[in-house]
């Protein structure tokens, strides 16, 4: 039987073996992406993504919502092969999406380009 010394210290020991290594925080509007190095028992790195995004109860208060990936080493190879050949494919094969640019349409109105028709109206008129 163990001792309750023994085991507090276990514990410790415990706890130092999984600390983070490495971190890496990315900030993507509304989410905010994990990289963290973690080690085994034994000494072996592997790499959590996490991802984190900010929701809203009903009731206004805010939780974080988490989805977590583990990847050990044997699949870091195949793992980035696949995520670099998506990326490639998206990159390729994404239809061209026109996205409203704040800063375009100030230029387009600054030249008197703007495709928006704007006329005065009077209080009366609405």
């Amino acid at each position: 039987m163990e001792s309750v010394d023994n085991k507090e210290e276990l514990k410790k020991t415990d706890e130092i073996v999984r600390q983070e290594i490495y971190s890496k925080v990315i900030r993507a509007g509304k989410r905010t992406y994990f990289f963290d190095v973690k080690s085994t028992r034994n000494d072996e790195y592997y790499l959590t993504i996490t991802e984190s995004k900010k929701k809203f109860s009903d009731k206004g208060q805010f939780h974080y919502e988490k989805h977590k990936v583990f990847l050990y080493q044997e699949d870091f190879e195949k793992f980035a092969d696949s995520l670099e050949e998506v990326i490639r494919y998206i990159h390729d094969n994404q239809p061209e999406i026109q996205q409203y640019s704040a800063e375009k349409e100030e230029i387009a109105v600054e030249k008197g380009e703007s495709d928006k028709d704007f006329k005065d109206l009077e209080f009366d008129d609405i």
